[in-house]
């Protein structure tokens, strides 16, 4: 199907404030390659060893288990159901409203390369409707999946950053649509717009940063949802709750952070993601990017300890924080239609 794209202009609207400015700034090189404009991410071989050869600090630590609830995904089908959310695993979770459905970095396979799953997907991938839409955050093995692309229907719309509808296209998906930080593409009623996130991309066939990693922002003419994809803790964080106010559900990154010398960049701590959830002025946390793949030295099953720690030291609600079992549904509160904006209104 067509969709429309919406350009905005990559131009800061107070260029004096540079902190601001690095996030509209132009963000490729000369080769090709994407960059981060506010600098960092420092990666090479021998911090990659330096990391693998270090020692654990949660070496001997108790893995909590990791909850799981049986799903088998009907209410994806009738359009008469609330609005609600619910994680499979990972980075993925899958949204329902107003009789719509949509995807997050779909991941339904037993392998992200290499690492195996810990637990079964919380939704069969039958369930999925053939008129969903999905966003992919960047092309790393445990957010863009082809075995997942491919056996969901190709009737399916995907939405990715730059650099990655050859990707698709190369396996028959021709609804794609491609976007740079803060474009926006219409699909009904709704607007779902590409934003900077602090991260990398690499995979086999695609050298380092040859496509751009990216956060999305969901907009039906009921919700906004936000999906941060995979990042580092950073200002932009700030910027989105300036423009985008009211948000209803954050999906946020709570693992793969440790150890934080070398994973501080990329992935946030549940500290971190906290203070994100904050920065976004957003009704709803919900985690993510924990207990399906053991990425990173903190056990796979640990992340939601640290974040309970971390809300109840700052004295915040826990009612607003969810960290569902993997197949977990959650319904959102009903929203006052004074409290309802048309979507893309932000300043």
């Amino acid at each position: 199907m067509a969709l429309a794209v919406i350009a905005t202009p990559l131009a800061a609207e107070k260029p004096g404030e540079a902190e601001r400015a690095d996030l509209y700034a132009p963000h490729r090189d000369e080769s090709g390659r994407f960059f981060a404009p506010w600098g960092g991410g420092r990666r090479s071989l021998l911090r990659m060893l330096q990391w693998q050869f270090s020692r654990s600090p949660y070496a001997g630590v108790e893995a909590p288990p990791i909850p799981t609830v049986p799903n088998q995904g009907g209410y994806l089908s009738n359009p008469a159901e609330p609005e609600s959310l619910t994680w499979v695993g990972h980075s993925t979770y899958v949204g329902h409203d107003g009789g719509d459905v949509f995807l997050t970095d779909p991941h339904f396979s037993k392998r992200a390369l290499l690492p195996a799953r810990k637990t079964e997907p919380g939704l069969p991938l039958e369930a999925v409707p053939a008129d969903a839409f999905a966003v992919i955050s960047h092309n790393h093995y445990d957010h863009l999946d082809k075995e997942t692309v491919e056996a969901l229907p190709p009737s399916i719309g995907w939405y990715v950053p730059l650099g990655l509808a050859h990707w698709f296209h190369a396996r028959g998906r021709d609804d794609v649509t491609e976007l740079d930080w803060w474009q926006s593409a219409e699909r009904g009623r709704w607007t779902i717009t590409c934003l900077p996130s602090q991260h990398w991309s690499m995979r086999i066939g695609q050298r380092e940063n040859q496509s751009l990693w990216c956060a999305w922002l969901i907009e039906s003419d009921r919700r906004r949802y936000f999906f941060a994809g995979d990042t580092g803790y950073f200002h932009g964080f700030a910027e989105f709750g300036r423009r985008y106010p009211g948000i209803d559900a954050a999906l946020l990154p709570i693992g793969a952070y440790s150890p934080r010398w070398f994973m501080r960049y990329q992935h946030m701590d549940p500290a971190e993601a906290y203070r994100a959830f904050g920065d976004l002025g957003a009704d709803h946390f919900f985690a993510m990017h924990w207990g399906t793949f053991d990425l990173t030295d903190e056990p796979p099953g640990y992340p939601p300890v640290e974040l309970r720690e971390v809300v109840a030291g700052a004295g915040g609600d826990a009612a607003r924080v969810h960290v569902p079992a993997v197949g977990e549904r959650f319904i959102l509160p009903p929203r006052d239609e004074a409290q309802r904006r048309a979507p893309g209104s932000g300043p």
